[in-house]
């Protein structure tokens, strides 16, 4: 199955920026679907895009897949590896891809029902993982993710044809309000923005570091934001946000003195395999866009 089979719902990288209403369910599941989710859970992640739990997993949990986190970051061998990224300025790591490959300990979290099984719910159908990684937001200057629709990328470049995708971001540190953290607009994620400008070769080794192709423009952003406002996450380790696709997201610079580190797993629909891109001129690699569709089991 290529691109060219498959109806694009949602354009995007052409000349001009274009806002295109949500062509697909939000809960994909039924509402009384057996999962850790309840129906009233379902019901606002689908009025908002997003569900936060203020525990998904207990201190001793936490602290264990904090030791793997460190035990990968200070790994020469994956520094070395393709699937970290570092801060353009200070040259620490900032993200390792893939990390439920290189990983037995994230692998497991990755299987665990309290995390697969919400999944599930949501996409109503079996589910592989599209991407995961762990973000380490150190102090002292760790630069933010700007604003961007997932979904805009994984359909852009990753080829990704419909909005039956969820990430989770698992807090393994404390998040407050001013190292930061993960910010969402409510019930943006009802609106698909196809950003202007087409997208450059090898894209994601620029944009994994800063964000450029695939960015909404300051005045759609204004309206969105005066439209939906802004939800700012903060929360013990072991919370976790849940939030649709197409949530319009970003987070700020850490200049605190305090780090922020989590794991983001993105579970994709079995029934929404990945095609070739709709809007770039090849597919990023592996690591960040998966093309093995095997069911997590």
């Amino acid at each position: 199955m290529t691109a060219t089979t498959v109806t694009d719902l949602y354009p995007t990288r052409g000349a001009t920026e274009v806002a295109t209403p949500r062509q697909d369910p939000v809960v994909w599941g039924a509402p009384d679907a057996p999962g850790p989710f309840g129906p009233a859970d379902l019901h606002a992640f689908e009025r908002d895009g997003f569900l936060a739990l203020d525990e998904l997993i207990g201190e001793d949990e936490v602290a264990g897949y904090r030791d793997e986190l460190n035990r990968l970051v200070e790994d020469p061998d994956v520094r070395a590896d393709e699937r970290s990224i570092v801060e353009p300025k200070s040259q620490e790591i900032r993200s390792v891809f893939e990390v439920h490959r290189i990983s037995e300990v994230f692998a497991q979290l990755v299987r665990d029902e309290r995390v697969v099984g919400r999944a599930r719910q949501i996409l109503g159908s079996d589910v592989y993982v599209h991407q995961s990684r762990i973000n380490v937001k150190p102090g002292f200057g760790a630069s933010g993710f700007y604003w961007h629709s997932d979904f805009e990328t994984w359909h852009a470049e990753d080829g990704l044809p419909r909005m039956r995708t969820v990430s989770v971001s698992i807090a393994l540190t404390e998040n407050y309000a001013t190292n930061g953290g993960l910010m969402i607009m409510p019930g943006s994620h009802k609106t698909f923005l196809g950003c202007a400008g087409a997208t450059p070769k090898d894209n994601y080794k620029k944009s994994l570091q800063m964000q450029d192709a695939g960015t909404p423009s300051d005045e759609a952003l204004t309206r969105m934001a005066a439209d939906h406002g802004i939800k700012l996450f903060t929360g013990k380790a072991g919370s976790a946000t849940w939030f649709d696709c197409n949530a319009m997201h970003g987070s700020g610079d850490n200049i605190t003195p305090f780090p922020r580190s989590n794991v983001f797993i993105v579970f994709n629909s079995v029934e929404n395999a990945a095609v070739e891109p709709f809007a770039a001129p090849v597919r990023r690699p592996e690591f960040i866009g998966a093309r093995d569709f095997t069911p997590v089991r």
